[in-house]
């Protein structure tokens, strides 16, 4: 394989690179912005356990960090 070409490889939560380490920093990334106060403010949550949309910047961010393993929580833009 040529010095510039990479493998990529698909892992958990969607991360595609070309390494474990790159793997971890951009799950690492990722989480922190979806936690940022910047960043829920252009996000709502759909949970359809509770059928519920929430979509208030706080309350985005306290169902991120309280339901971050439970299925059906899905985190969709506002646009």
């Amino acid at each position: 394989m040529p010095k510039g070409d990479k493998v990529w490889i698909h892992y958990l939560k969607n991360i595609i690179a070309s390494d474990s380490r790159s793997a971890v920093f951009l799950a690492t990334y990722i989480k922190r912005n979806f936690e940022s106060k910047d960043y829920t403010a252009f996000i709502e949550l759909i949970d359809i356990q509770q059928y519920k949309v929430i979509s208030q910047p706080q309350k985005v961010r306290k169902v991120i960090k309280e339901r971050a393993k439970i299925p059906f929580v899905f985190i969709v833009g506002k646009n």
